[in-house]
């Protein structure tokens, strides 16, 4: 009797459509700075492309590749672009990508140790390579008492660092019993929106989330902490936790970090560190000064897919303690015990995040960091902080602007001194254009444009043309 028929696609057609799909990411990357930055699509336009109704029978994959060209990409914002200045970098690069596509390949689960042994091992030694790398406390190295994981983003680490800090102020009786309106957690008015997403999850409230002023560079006030923290504990609130950011999303500012912890030291409040964006510049000995405090805290987060050149989604939190984390977010079914869990010899990581499921992550991290070495990643980040310095010294030269920021690593916050219709005007043209794609934000009231440095291939000539086409669209000639 002959086997029924097959709809896989066999080794041979894998094969030689992975070559075409290879090809045609390389193809893009070549060719990427002949698209327009930001997507010109209109609302509903992709869709309006695509039939009603999935297809009955299989299609060829030549042609599902020929629509991933013809419908898929102009709708693509291109982050990948070196003139991408907008946000914060999603970045990628060659080893990272196949890392990721061997991790597809591999199609591991690692939930545990034992479902697949090398998922976690790799992951807790690469995560304990980035201790020293970045210059940070020994006591999150995985041979002490805490750790590392990889979570999917900054916004999830925030989350379970929160859900430790709430159990840990509750002597862990909020996960039976539920918040009773009393815990209270604290933030700068600058800090990333993240944190009252999470404190809603966590079941505080966001009334309980205090939103810290800010000093003129834009980093939180250590003194109005301490003035509410000690106000909250006279009305009867529980003060559990705080978010220091090095390196916030408006501005880079960076929270002076060794002042809180003294803070949070003295009224045993769970610190945790949102290095999300800048933490990678720690990989250079002359940025290691956005780490001054950091020994102090409870947990630490920064993305590599971000400014690592490590393809999203990818964020890397450390703990100091880990039983703290982990008796916060254990729970062992019958299904999930095992004889290498029960010998209490390994670690599921399982226990360190929300979800249970997770993916091979740690291995596009190991690609990068081995294809790069800490040189290769050194060289990268030095330079895109000089082109960012370099940007920021041409605004300081022309009268019409003004910096309104200090531009310390990678971003640099300027606007035209005119007011915020020729700020919004100006940005509006420049990113229609599709020679760049810059976003904004607001810093003392005033609509600010920001220019981030940072995609893995800009180089000089891409930020020279960013000030040239700045300079052209406000009326001067365009020179460096």
């Amino acid at each position: 009797m002959s086997d029924p028929k097959s709809f896989h696609m066999s080794p041979e057609e894998f094969r030689r459509q992975g070559h075409a799909v290879v090809d045609w990411i390389a193809d893009y990357q070549s060719r990427i700075e002949s698209f327009p930055v930001l997507s010109r699509v209109q609302p509903g336009e992709i869709r309006s492309k695509l039939p009603t109704n999935a297809p009955q029978q299989g299609e060829a994959f030549d042609q599902i590749l020929g629509d991933l060209e013809r419908v898929i990409l102009p709708g693509i914002t291109h982050w990948q672009s070196p003139n991408f200045y907008a946000y914060f970098p999603a970045n990628a690069s060659g080893p990272a990508i196949l890392g990721d596509l061997l991790s597809s390949g591999l199609g591991v689960q690692g939930m545990l140790w034992s479902t697949s042994p090398a998922c976690t091992e790799l992951e807790t030694h690469v995560l304990d390579w980035l201790v020293p790398m970045l210059g940070l406390p020994e006591k999150f190295l995985s041979t002490g008492s805490g750790g590392g994981v990889i979570q999917d983003t900054a916004s999830s680490a925030s989350l379970v660092a929160l859900l430790a800090a709430r159990e840990r102020a509750t002597q862990f009786t909020s996960n039976r019993k539920g918040c009773d309106g009393r815990l209270v957690a604290y933030c700068s008015t600058q800090t990333h929106s993240s944190i009252e997403k999470a404190i809603k999850i966590a079941g505080m409230g966001s009334d309980n989330l205090r939103h810290i002023e800010v000093d003129h560079k834009f980093a939180m006030r250590p003194e109005a902490l301490a003035h509410q923290i000690e106000s909250d504990i006279k009305a009867g609130l529980i003060p559990c936790f705080v978010c220091a950011t090095v390196g916030t999303t408006s501005s880079n500012a960076i929270d002076p970090v060794r002042e809180i912890a003294r803070i949070c030291r003295d009224h045993s409040l769970w610190l945790h560190v949102d290095s999300a964006m800048s933490g990678t510049a720690a990989l250079c000995p002359e940025f290691r000064f956005i780490q001054d405090g950091v020994e102090f805290a409870d947990s630490y987060a920064f993305n590599p897919h971000k400014w690592m050149f490590t393809n999203f989604d990818c964020n890397v939190f450390y703990v100091a303690d880990r039983k703290h984390l982990i008796q916060t977010l254990s729970i062992l079914p019958e299904y999930l015990r095992n004889q290498a869990t029960e010998s209490g010899a390994v670690i599921d990581y399982r226990d360190w995040h929300i979800q249970l499921g997770r993916r091979f992550r740690s291995l596009k991290l190991w690609f990068v960091i081995r294809h790069y070495g800490i040189e290769g990643l050194q060289h990268h980040i030095r330079e895109h902080v000089r082109l960012a310095q370099q940007f920021a010294t041409w605004v300081r030269g022309d009268a019409r602007f003004e910096l309104a920021a200090p531009a310390q690593l990678n971003l640099v916050c300027f606007r035209l001194r005119a007011g915020d219709d020729s700020n919004q005007k100006l940005m509006e043209r420049l990113n229609g254009s599709g020679d760049l794609f810059l976003t904004h934000t607001k810093l003392d009231g005033k609509l600010t444009l920001r220019l981030c440095v940072g995609q893995t291939h800009t180089q000089a000539r891409h930020v020279e043309h960013a000030w040239q086409r700045i300079q052209q669209e406000t009326g001067k000639p365009g020179n460096s």
